[in-house]
């Protein structure tokens, strides 16, 4: 335990220190973490001997529940709504019609029975929601005709579909006596019935008020979101479907303060990623794979140039879209972690097969990243399908809460400029708005020709501040033996730190001047504008 322990602190620590190169890179940075896993494998730098396929079974598996109900939960429906129905064609139809095309290849091509091939389709037959929503987001890459939300519903909900059909192709080369239409109708049904169920009743729980603490609430998000993927599991129905789902329902109702939800699943879904991708990594054996990379090879040369492209066709001819927009959709197809984590479950069923099907999942998912991954955007821009106006972000549920409001307070002391003026004269932006005004006879809501009174208590409501890419704000206490204690403000704002913009003084907030002298026990606001400075604790 002890050193799984070290491995996952030091590869933690590793991808955070890592993060903003790579930002700078154009190729996807999960491929980064899978190098890193082979990196520390058995035939890497740290010779770690590891092929623990049930224990990686079981935490990807959980990690997917992450990914999958985060998926749903960022997925903005409005903005999605135009191309929904094209999104769930994709999702199941285009599914199905990729696991049966590449079913015919690899039993042409590589003369393998049909069950086999069927197998290897099933497994790679969906795309993958956390390659796709990684390259949008980081390539903020806003895309024509709605295009963006149609790949981020697609791949957020196509991954139950191509678990379905593997679990069925698994029961039926096991010798299971079972039929395959009733088992996907139960599925899809208890899914989707036990995913909206969950869905509707956190989301009624929640406006009850029975929680009121935001750390209860989102503790309350993170029962619900294993409850919606255990109890159709239970049921023999498809978690995957429900939990997606069930994400898709509470990430579109309306709540308060949802940006600390999003804060918390956004980073659990980033260590989840980061899980996978290492443990696929470290799993794999590298001398193993050149006898499976030819066969890999040529499934996702297949995939991608021929199966992908005439499914996405024959299902979004109807809609009459661009040829733009074929070729993106066609493109963007990533094959990623699911694929995989369905790899290690045929090996774990025991199933003979012709090639290691891990190895050869992994190689295909190797190549499709490394290469439709990398080449996305610039097949985006070749088909003229950016949007340089758009904002992808508003395709994410979380894209709202950039401006939500808070609330900062203001009192009117003997001699306060505005202390006499109606609230019109005091000038103040048009961003900024007085909501409240509490006085001793009582509190009012004020109106332009409110005339301030010394002492008055003014409520003002503002967006909020959120840390960007080149401005950040950070807290700095100072103590009895700090460098600028009883020093005037004029002597530091030359350094390189920042600009003071606020000093917290006991129960005092000053705006400060240059000749406001530091004390000790102050606390100093500080604007940041490096772009490769520390993180910093927002105010």
């Amino acid at each position: 335990m002890n050193e799984s322990l070290l491995l996952i602190g030091c590869v933690i620590l590793i991808c955070i220190l890592m993060n903003n190169f790579l930002e700078k890179i154009p190729i996807p940075s999960l491929l980064i973490f899978i190098a890193l896993g082979m990196c520390f494998g058995e035939n890497g730098l740290l010779k770690i001997s590891f092929n623990d396929y049930a224990a990686v079974n079981l935490i990807c598996s959980a990690s997917l529940i992450f990914i999958m109900f985060y998926g749903g939960f960022g997925t903005n429906l409005q903005a999605a709504r135009p191309v929904v129905v094209q999104s769930v064609l994709m999702s199941t139809l285009g599914v199905a019609g990729t696991a049966g095309a590449v079913a015919v290849f690899a039993h042409f091509a590589l003369d393998l029975p049909w069950l086999e091939s069927l197998l290897i389709g099933s497994v790679i037959s969906s795309t993958d929601a956390a390659s796709v929503f990684n390259i949008l987001r980081s390539k903020k890459l806003a895309l024509k005709e709605h295009t963006d939300s149609l790949l981020e519903v697609e791949s957020g909900s196509n991954d139950p579909i191509s678990y379905m059909l593997t679990a069925a192709t698994l029961a039926v080369m096991g010798g299971q006596d079972l039929s395959i239409p009733l088992l996907l109708i139960q599925q899809i049904s208890l899914g989707i019935l036990c995913g909206l169920a969950c869905g509707a009743l956190a989301a009624w729980l929640l406006r009850q008020s029975l929680i009121t603490s935001q750390q209860g609430r989102t503790v309350f998000l993170f029962a619900i979101m294993l409850l919606s993927y255990a109890l159709p599991s239970v049921l023999n129905g498809n978690g995957y479907l429900s939990v997606y789902l069930c994400g898709i329902w509470l990430g579109n109702t309306q709540q308060t303060s949802k940006r600390y939800l999003v804060y918390f699943f956004d980073v659990a879904t980033d260590v989840a990623q980061v899980v996978i991708f290492f443990l696929l990594g470290l799993l794999v054996t590298p001398i193993q794979l050149p006898a499976v990379i030819l066969p890999a090879l040529g499934i996702m040369l297949f995939l991608t140039l021929v199966a992908r492209p005439v499914v996405s066709a024959l299902l979004l001819a109807p809609f009459r879209p661009s040829l733009g927009q074929i070729g993106t959709v066609s493109w963007a197809g990533l094959r990623g972690a699911a694929s995989i984590v369905f790899a290690i479950s045929t090996v774990l069923s025991g199933v003979e097969t012709h090639y290691n099907l891990y190895n050869l999942v992994f190689c295909v998912v190797l190549l499709s990243i490394s290469i439709q991954g990398t080449l996305l955007p610039r097949v985006a821009g070749a088909l003229s399908m950016i949007d340089s106006s758009a904002d992808v972000g508003k395709t994410f549920t979380d894209y709202q809460e950039e401006s939500d409001i808070s609330f900062i307070k203001i009192h009117l002391g003997p001699g306060h400029p505005w202390a006499g003026l109606s609230l019109g004269q005091a000038g103040l932006p048009r961003d900024l708005l007085v909501a409240m005004i509490s006085r001793d006879e009582g509190n009012i809501v004020p109106h332009g020709d409110t005339i301030l009174q010394e002492g008055d208590l003014l409520v003002l409501a503002a967006r909020s501040f959120e840390d960007r890419e080149h401005l950040a704000l950070q807290e700095i206490v100072i103590n009895r033996n700090h460098k600028w204690a009883n020093l005037p403000l004029s002597q530091i704002s030359n350094n390189r730190r920042g600009l003071v913009i606020l000093i917290k003084r006991g129960m005092e907030t000053m705006i400060p001047t240059g000749s406001t002298q530091i004390l000790p026990g102050d606390i100093l606001i500080m604007a940041q504008a490096d772009v490769s400075a520390p993180v910093h604790t927002a105010c």
